[in-house]
């Protein structure tokens, strides 16, 4: 599973946070068009200008210097525009987190451990490596503890987060649908490191049941791309400890809601 690369129009309506390479990647195919509407133009001169807000007008001039649609970008961001633009871009700008970079900081770990060590990795580490999400995350979710022969090595611990900007976490199995470990997903090996990727239905799941503002973000980017009546069908046989808990099952009414506009399905 590997995110395609968005339009613009997708991106900017699709993505809770807004990678600003993705962004000048889509206004520069967006442009390379032959008929753009007016609210299109104007969103492309709106995305020019969180650029410069991000970047600075300097990195900005030297990538329209290089873009083949340059003098059809600059005169759409010198057009004068009447009605309300897109605000909210620059707020939403933030650079992801690559998964090649998470992958990196996982084989450097695996690397210098001195006896092989499994972890089982969730959250939006989980999402992120095979391509569900593109957003930015500091943290890495292990199931259970972080094992004792990682979490010991204070030293490679901190070389590591310095590194590449990321430390590891950890969350209870008891957050995570019954029968979680029969659906994980295993990755190539990391030097002594074993690492399996929770379950993209498994982590969804999760996620309904919280109140976070980051996991219904993650599960408004993930939802489209899940098949509804299994979606439906493991929620109900998988997990029903939550849905018998009238506080969690209050935050998956409430947040089915939002997802997809209708009651949890009973």
């Amino acid at each position: 599973m590997v995110l395609r690369s968005l339009d613009l129009w997708s991106l900017v309506r699709n993505r809770p946070q807004i990678d600003p390479n993705d962004l000048a990647e889509a206004v520069a195919r967006q442009a390379g068009e032959e008929t753009l509407d007016y609210r299109t133009r104007l969103l492309i001169r709106d995305s020019v200008d969180a650029l410069k807000g991000y970047w600075g007008e300097q990195r900005v001039d030297h990538w329209l210097a290089k873009m083949p649609a340059r003098d059809k970008i600059r005169a759409i961001c010198w057009d004068k525009y009447e009605k309300i633009g897109f605000p909210t871009i620059k707020k939403r700008l933030m650079e992801k987190t690559d998964p090649e970079t998470i992958r990196q900081f996982l084989e450097h770990l695996g690397q210098r451990l001195h006896k092989r060590v499994r972890i089982y990795i969730a959250g939006s580490a989980a999402l992120i490596l095979p391509g569900y999400v593109s957003r930015r995350t500091d943290d890495i979710d292990i199931i259970d503890e972080v094992p004792l022969e990682i979490r010991n090595n204070f030293t490679l611990l901190e070389t590591l987060q310095t590194s590449y900007g990321l430390e590891l976490g950890h969350v209870q199995r008891h957050y995570f649908p019954t029968g979680w470990e029969n659906r994980l997903h295993s990755m190539a090996p990391f030097g002594k490191l074993e690492v399996f990727l929770l379950d993209v239905y498994d982590v969804f799941l999760s996620k309904l049941f919280s109140e976070r503002l980051k996991d219904i973000e993650d599960m408004r980017v993930v939802a489209p791309q899940l098949d509804r009546e299994s979606l439906v069908e493991k929620l109900k046989t998988q997990c029903q400890g939550f849905l018998t808990t009238p506080r969690l099952l209050k935050m998956a009414q409430d947040n089915w809601k939002i997802l997809f506009g209708e009651d949890l399905p009973q």
